[in-house]
């Protein structure tokens, strides 16, 4: 009997993937991984204190054996660490996306080795094919409102070979039914939406906790060089942002841009944030190694957004050109940008410069 290891975060999606692996003939262990060892506040992060609790109590009820593995150290380093050295080169970095790339997918598949399990399996909403050709790709979930594949889009083969997402042919609606007809206590819990080592939110403020260092106020500009009014120091701005920089500028008045060499955020009109064209670095593409010609595709600069018709070249062995057809809003540093041909993820990789093409 092939045996899986469940990566369970107490919540309906884990505990329904465990439910549906079961079901598939799979021998399941259960596994939390203990990330962060400071404080959580309130219901929404996926690391809350009642969670293993949960988690436990779904396995017990399914008949499987249980582990929590403390990655503490390796969250710090490889997620926190990552986050807050992003926010000072005045990058806005996704932690989900490294947080996949170096614990969910790597680090717990050491685990699952000792344990004598073939493959890993997630509540993840998304979905693993195999091409004709053996190549293994990553596609969409069926459910367009809960598919998780932007975050997925570093997987490599070997990662995508031994991992199951249970729940991509599902609906939520569906996932909640399974829970409560199986009477897993968690099948009406909330959905995790905030990041757990920063629950209020605040991430200036958990930087300065973190580095117990402070990040001096500086000057707001427009991009002619004129002060508009002071900042409180550039990690508490990202790109796009409209609220809380108390300029009175008489008009709607955005971030476009961090400057470290003076310490200044620049401000400017709506209109000055869109962009056309980024470069990518750590890039990752799945369907194929690496592109040996100009591919026209769809792509996403955030997870909330529709993707948009694009050319994408590779420019290195480390590196994508993206040229969106139209202007795009806020493109951003540190984020994400993860290609699309129909529902067929063909990888992506983290956006490092942007350049403003809108007139181009």
């Amino acid at each position: 009997m092939p045996r899986a290891l469940i990566a369970m975060s107490g919540g309906v999606d884990s505990s329904v993937a465990a439910l549906l692996m079961r079901r598939a003939g799979y021998d399941c262990v259960g596994a939390t991984m203990k990330l962060w060892s400071g404080e959580t506040a309130g219901e929404k992060t996926c690391c809350a204190a009642d969670d293993t609790a949960d988690a436990r109590s779904v396995a017990a009820r399914l008949g499987m054996d249980y582990y929590v593995f403390n990655f503490a150290g390796d969250f710090d380093r490889q997620v926190i660490g990552r986050f807050v050295a992003g926010y000072e080169a005045d990058e806005t970095p996704n932690p989900c996306i490294e947080c996949n790339r170096y614990l969910k997918f790597s680090r717990l598949w050491e685990r699952a080795v000792p344990l004598g399990c073939d493959v890993i399996a997630t509540g993840h909403y998304a979905r693993v094919e195999r091409d004709p050709g053996g190549r293994w790709l990553l596609k969409k979930a069926v459910d367009p409102a809960k598919d998780q594949s932007y975050v997925l889009y570093m997987l490599t083969q070997a990662e995508l070979e031994r991992t199951r997402f249970p729940l991509g042919g599902l609906r939520k609606e569906e996932t909640r039914r399974l829970a409560e007809e199986n009477g897993l206590l968690n099948a009406h819990k909330r959905d995790s939406q905030d990041i757990c080592f920063v629950p209020d939110g605040d991430y200036a403020a958990f930087i300065r906790r973190y580095t117990g260092r402070d990040y001096p106020p500086g000057d707001f500009v427009d991009e002619d060089g004129r002060v508009l009014g002071r900042h409180q120091g550039r990690i508490g701005y990202t790109v796009g942002q409209r609220r809380g920089l108390g300029v009175a500028a008489g008009k709607p008045i955005y971030v476009l841009r961090k400057c470290a060499a003076d310490n200044t955020v620049v401000l400017g009109d709506n209109e000055r944030l869109f962009s056309r064209r980024l470069i990518a670095r750590d890039v990752n593409l799945i369907p194929f190694d690496r592109l040996d010609r100009p591919l026209r595709c769809r792509a996403r600069v955030r997870y909330n957004m529709t993707e948009q018709p694009a050319t994408v070249t590779q420019i290195g062995p480390d590196r994508l050109e993206v040229v969106f057809d139209k202007p795009q809003r806020a493109v951003t540093a540190g984020q994400a940008v993860v290609l699309y041909d129909g529902d067929t993820v063909l990888g992506g990789g983290t956006i490092q410069e942007t350049e403003d093409m809108a007139n181009g």
